[in-house]
């Protein structure tokens, strides 16, 4: 999905001087031409590579329909297994071994790991154990193929497995929709293996695929580097090693080159996940990283270490009775290569989350970025909901710093929870300086958003386009508060420094109202799961709702008394019109946000109005209106 074609999102990407990426970025648009010609003169040449062509694209299919069947069974389970089973490395590592063997999908765990990282709402040694753990977990795949797949005519199995499936879609629950798909996903997957099968006997008189039965280490680094390459222009490490069981169980390729292919596509996985990362923020490719640097250094034990290898495959292979069988004795190499991979790397984890921020930084954000939206997120609603609520929680504190400075108090105090005093209003604050953080701060935040909420609810279901919807709606509202305080200021400001002691006190009444609010609002933010949620919202709207009352009583009274004109009286019935306004919309963006709790991550997004003014003055494009 190319979304900055698709909206005027292209401050999604991040940039930063991590030369491999730049190089991606501009070989990214070659590869899918380069691949098609290729297939094209493969397909036009030989029937047979057109049943092993048909059969690798049937099993990519089959893995697409499997990961979507997956996400629509497991909903929110996934997301909150992922954000409450990763505080230690072992349940991180567990969690990676055991969801990427069942769904048989270490891409959908990668994408829901790599979002929640970005959005901050795991830390980075979690994500690393995951996706070390996924690495492991996709070694299953190799087993189930090996042990069952080339031994039974799957084509036998797969035809129900479809009808039914198909049959399954069209209900109009979710659920069965899910396994639906899940059922056309192994009936695909199973068929796909079955034409691979079918091209490689046909290939058996016509071309031997095994280049060089040598064992010299230059044919071990050819086999390996096709091995990359298939893996990059399949994107699929999955699909590389049914395409090389298949080719090994009809003897069109040796042992030694089916094991030295398997190590390379265990490192061309890394390509792919570079290339996923390119426009992801800096945590995002930290994590890509780690992954780079776990296939890189599991690849390069495997290649260096292959003559003990062998011998404990061997070994292993001889204890299990299948001595003979070299694709069972292929998924032993994979899973103990892996193994060996996960055991020394995860001792490695405090020092990787350690040096990885170093060598690849967050950039110092521009104001108008934001910063958890990321393109990868789009792939499922629960990645999308995660970190589109995170960036309507930093909405909210910029928002909220920029009212607390508009009604003439320190940020500093609020933050600190400080008694904010009736005598600490700023000469500096002004309509215009709202303004800028308006436009430099709030609106191309707010933009950016709810174009990314629209994007997502493309292909959500109606639960999750229910909370996208919360959530878009929680955005509006925290403007609305913003425009309202922004109406309140210049009287607010004039009145306080008044000589006129009522209406100077009525509106210190009208500020202390709205802060009231944005303490209870900061407070449910900081801990959505307090039991006492519901009762408090009652308090505070009747707690609203008395002093609406008790301020058309004062103003009453002021007025008979005439301790204030005409013009003040009209002016302080307005601004309490948007007190009312401003209270009851952050009331409102917090309901909304609570209805899909997520607990935030503290930072304190401050611009100073001089930054403000310095962004306004150098960036002529910025909109006035």
């Amino acid at each position: 999905m190319n979304l900055v074609s698709r909206c005027p999102l292209s401050h999604f990407r991040f940039t930063h001087p991590w030369c491999c990426h730049s190089m991606l970025s501009a070989l990214k648009p070659f590869l899918l031409p380069s691949a098609l010609l290729l297939l094209a003169l493969g397909l036009w040449q030989s029937p047979a590579f057109q049943q092993i062509g048909a059969g690798v694209a049937i099993f990519l299919l089959g893995m697409m329909a499997l990961e979507r069947g997956f996400q629509l069974l497991s909903g929110s389970l996934l997301q909150h297994i992922l954000q409450n089973s990763t505080d230690t490395r072992f349940k991180a590592l567990s969690f990676g071994v055991i969801t990427t063997s069942i769904m048989q999908s270490s891409s959908l765990v990668s994408v829901l790991t790599i979002s929640f990282l970005s959005a901050g709402l795991i830390p980075l040694a979690a994500g690393l154990g995951i996706i070390f753990g996924a690495n492991l977990g996709t070694t299953t795949g190799a087993w189930l193929i090996a042990g069952f797949g080339l031994k039974v005519s799957l084509d036998v199995y797969a035809m129900p497995l479809l009808v039914f499936g198909v049959a399954l879609l069209f209900h109009s629950r979710p659920r069965w929709q899910g396994l639906g798909n899940v059922l056309v996903g192994i009936g695909l997957l199973f068929l796909g293996i079955h034409f691979m099968k079918e091209g490689f006997t046909a290939f058996q008189d016509v071309i031997n695929l095994d280049f060089s039965r040598s064992d010299d280490f230059s044919a071990l680094l050819l086999y390996l580097l096709i091995g990359i390459v298939a893996t990059v222009i399949m994107q699929s490490s999955h699909a590389t090693l049914v395409l090389i069981l298949t080719a090994l169980a009809a003897d069109q390729i040796g042992y030694l080159a089916a094991l030295a292919i398997a190590i390379g596509a265990n490192v061309g996985t890394t390509i792919t996940a570079l290339i996923g990362s390119v426009s992801a923020n800096a945590a995002g490719r930290q994590l890509a990283l780690g992954h780079v640097i776990f296939n890189f250094v599991t690849g390069a034990i495997a290649l260096l270490s292959l003559p003990l290898l062998l011998i404990a495959v061997d070994a292993l292979a001889d204890w299990f009775g299948i001595i003979h069988n070299d694709t069972l004795k292929l998924a032993i190499f994979h899973t103990l290569f892996n193994g060996i991979g996960v055991m020394v790397m995860v001792p490695c984890i405090p020092l990787l989350t350690r040096w990885l921020p170093r060598l690849i930084q967050a950039t110092e954000q521009d104001v108008k970025q934001p910063k958890y939206l990321n393109e990868s997120a789009l792939q499922t609603p629960q990645a999308a909901i995660a970190v589109s609520q995170q960036e309507t929680l930093r909405l909210f504190r910029i928002a909220r710093d920029t009212m607390i400075r508009g009604m003439g108090w320190r940020t500093s105090d609020f933050r600190q929870q400080l008694k904010l005093q009736d005598d600490s209003t700023h000469r500096d604050s002004s309509s215009n300086q709202m303004d800028l953080a308006y436009q430099h701060r709030l609106k191309p935040i707010y933009s950016a958003i709810i174009a990314f909420i629209t994007l997502a609810r493309h292909d959500s279901l109606k639960r999750e386009d229910e909370i996208l919807r919360h959530i878009r709606a929680a955005n509006f509202h925290i403007i609305e508060a913003v425009k309202g305080v922004k109406h309140l200021q210049d009287n607010l400001i004039h009145y306080l420094e008044s000589d006129n002691a009522p209406m100077a006190a009525s509106y210190q009444e009208l500020r202390h109202q709205i802060a009231d609010v944005l303490i209870l609002a900061e407070q449910l933010h900081r801990d959505p799961d307090l039991d006492n949620h519901e009762e408090r919202f009652v308090q505070q709207q009747q707690q609203l709702s008395d002093f609406i009352e008790r301020m058309d009583h004062r103003i009453d009274g002021l007025i008979r008394d005439r301790l204030i004109t005409p013009t003040m009286a009209t002016s302080l019935i307005t601004d309490k019109g948007y007190t009312q306004l401003v209270c009851e919309s952050l009331l409102k963006a917090t309901r909304y946000l609570l209805a899909s709790p997520q607990r935030p991550v503290e930072e304190h997004p401050e611009t100073t109005l001089t930054e403000l003014t310095k962004t306004a003055t150098s960036d002529p494009s910025t909109p006035t209106t």
